[in-house]
């Protein structure tokens, strides 16, 4: 017969030690009484009977108060336990334990006071606070999950941790979890609406800077009586300040056409509600000049410091002029905001800025051997033009000059085979994107033409690599614009590519000599990009097409390269007649085939012809090739495409702009248009 098993109750950790620490004490009596014994037998004895007595004490100690002693462990240990239940249940920090679906199996007073009477027991806490769902629970153990919640008309910080109970089943006769699910949710809240409160009050406190210049203050004075002219720059001072100052701002005159502001961030949301009404309102300044006054304001908000948002406010006044102004650019930590910008600016007739971009350009060029020329992704006949003008103002210096693209389009191509078969070019004029990143050294030089876009580059590559970057565009200048470039010429007035280059090619050398098919070529690129002159057009661009008709280009060579064959004519005429007017003013058009080799180039075609119908303000045709769909959008002079296209991550001109979409669904892309222009045209941006 077995013998039975006795259980006995044992100490652990400190507390064994303290209560065999007497134990160990009387045998180091009994060790040192032997030792005092051999040297002195009196003191010995005397030793010994000390030592008797300790070790009686200590065993009626051990036997008779050991039960006791254990006996007020478990009652204190008892006693802690209600304490500390009663000390978690009364805390001020409101706290729950969930299960692993969310459902609270315990929570506090503080907790169940936030709930109110809603709070049961095994409620779902996301019923009451969404926000506190499963979808957000830690998935390792002690992880912290921390996040802001809202419950009536308090604010909350909430964290959430996996607790581990390993074992709880085991010892939990009431409740039973599975052994992979043997954990808890702890949450817990802090009230931090006040807190939040004055977050947001010091925020609304924080400075905007900002900079207002008046865009075309030399011709609005050129177009008044000069008896006139300090009352008109007068009326404008006065608006400005009346604008600023009803928002509790500051303003000071620094130059005569440049003003500085100051004011506080609540307000500022106040002028963006206002959607910058001043910009309306210098314009209705009318006492006898001819040109409305026009304004930029560039706004800079940083959270770091107040000379970071000046700096902002620098740069957005800068992108403001750079996209023709007559707009509000706001620039703070979180991105880029445009407001305004709906017409298209008076062009400016001195070529000034032209002739100091041109030394620019010559004093770069003169110091490379290398230079290599591009333009935009699918390059059209503007960005070929111009890229053939840099090629003879680096040939004029007798620099190599190389020009990369990749795809040439069946309406490039008459002009492209034109130097490619030609004994009068080298026969590496042209070169490809990988042929160009073999060639091209850190210190060549790199010239993109017709885009200001690092991602619609040919080859983005080359801008990476070469530390000397030249940008020269007409497009109105975007947020993801080359800000690498040490020479930077963004004329958004001009019509063209080609005309830019055309004035540039008059001042960088001296009675420079272009040949025939290259001035045919940028004549070509400035018709193409005007519709034959219809568009965008000024006094310079006449002036630009004049000098390339005594440099000798061909205009009956241009209209023959440029014709349509019967299969693009058929298409074009198929997208028209498949046209649907929205909201009455908008001509929105599919191109679905693309059997033709540049539909794309059709489809812009069919956006243009698409404007001569009667009522029509903007057309939109959409062309499905390759793997995404591109967007032409074509305006005369109602309607602002550019604004629309950006809000579909593309850009362009107030007449002519476009965007791309990464997929091949033209049912979603058509409803992508229609509602940005249904969002533009609630909130009065169109």
């Amino acid at each position: 017969m077995k013998k039975k098993e006795s259980y006995r109750i044992r100490l652990k950790g400190q507390l064994r030690l303290y209560m065999q620490l007497p134990v160990i004490m009387a045998v180091l009596s009994v060790i040192s009484t032997v030792w005092i014994f051999k040297i002195d037998r009196r003191a010995g004895m005397v030793m010994s009977v000390l030592a008797v007595i300790y070790m009686v004490i200590i065993g009626y100690l051990y036997t008779y108060s050991k039960s006791r002693i254990m006996k007020d462990l478990v009652e204190f240990a008892a006693q802690y336990g209600v304490v500390q239940n009663t000390l978690l249940k009364e805390l001020a920090i409101p706290y729950a334990i969930l299960l692993e679906d969310g459902k609270a199996i315990w929570m506090n007073g503080s907790f169940e006071r936030i709930l109110g009477k809603k709070a049961k027991e095994k409620v779902y806490i996301s019923k009451y606070i969404p926000e506190i769902n499963t979808s957000i629970f830690p998935r390792e153990e002690n992880d912290l999950v921390e996040m802001d919640v809202y419950y009536g008309d308090k604010e909350y910080r909430a964290e959430l941790r996996k607790v581990s109970v390993e074992g709880f089943s085991e010892t939990e006769q009431l409740l039973e979890l599975p052994e992979e699910r043997e954990y808890f949710i702890a949450v817990y809240l802090q009230d931090v609406t006040e807190l939040n409160e004055y977050i947001r009050a010091n925020e609304e406190q924080r400075m905007v800077a900002g900079l207002i210049y008046i865009d075309n203050y030399d011709e609005v004075l050129d177009s008044v009586e000069e008896v006139r002219q300090s009352l008109l720059i007068a009326l404008v001072d006065r608006k400005i300040n009346q604008y600023i100052s009803g928002v509790d701002g500051v303003v000071r005159k620094m130059e005569n056409d440049k003003y500085f502001i100051a004011i506080q961030k609540r307000f500022f949301k106040e002028l963006e509600t206002d959607k910058f009404s001043l910009l309306e309102d210098v314009k209705t300044i009318k006492i006898g000049n001819s040109i409305p006054a026009t304004l930029s304001i560039g706004l800079g908000l940083s959270k770091e410091s107040y000379s970071q948002s000046y700096n902002y406010a620098r740069t957005a006044i800068d992108l403001a002029l750079a996209r023709g102004g007559d707009q509000a650019v706001i620039k703070d930590c979180s991105g880029i905001n445009y407001y305004g910008g709906k017409r298209e600016q008076t062009s400016k007739n001195t070529r000034v800025k032209a002739r100091v971009k041109a030394e620019a350009l010559r004093e770069f060029m003169m110091v490379k051997e290398d230079i290599f020329v591009m333009g935009h992704k699918l390059t059209d006949v503007d960005a070929f033009g111009a890229a053939i003008g840099v090629y003879r103002a680096a040939a004029a210096m007798d620099k190599r000059a190389h020009i990369v693209i990749n795809e040439v389009s069946a309406s490039l191509r008459p002009l492209y085979n034109s130097y490619e078969n030609n004994p009068d070019y080298p026969e590496n004029l042209f070169l490809s994107s990988s042929e160009a990143v073999e060639m091209v050294k850190e210190d060549s030089m790199v010239v993109v033409v017709d885009t200001n876009r690092p991602m619609m580059t040919e080859c983005e590559e080359l801008l990476k690599i070469s530390k000397t970057v030249v940008v020269l565009d007409h497009h109105r200048q975007s947020a993801d614009n080359i800000d690498s470039a040490v020479l930077s010429y963004i004329e958004p007035y001009a019509s063209s590519a080609c005309e830019m280059i055309s004035e540039v090619l008059q001042y960088i050398v001296d009675d420079i000599k272009i040949p025939k098919l290259e001035a045919s070529s940028l004549y070509a690129g400035i018709m193409i990009d005007t519709n034959n002159f219809m568009y965008r057009t000024g006094v310079r661009t006449f002036e630009a097409a004049a000098f390339l008709r005594r440099c000798g280009a061909d205009i009956t060579l241009v209209k023959k390269m440029f014709r349509d064959d019967m299969e693009c004519y058929q298409l074009k005429a198929a997208i028209i007649s498949n046209a649907k007017v929205f909201r009455e003013k908008f001509a929105i058009a599919e191109n679905l085939r693309s059997n033709v080799e540049s539909p794309t180039i059709v489809g812009a075609q069919a956006a243009n012809e698409l404007l001569d119908i009667n009522e029509i303000k903007a057309s939109f045709v959409l062309t499905v090739y390759g793997n995404r769909i591109y967007v032409s959008a074509r305006s005369i002079d109602e309607v602002n495409v550019q604004v629309i296209m950006e809000k579909l991550g593309g850009g362009g001109h107030m007449n002519a702009a476009g965007a791309q979409f990464e997929h091949t669904d033209i049912d979603r892309a058509v409803k992508a248009v229609e509602d940005v222009i249904d969002k533009m045209l609630e909130k009065g941006d169109l």
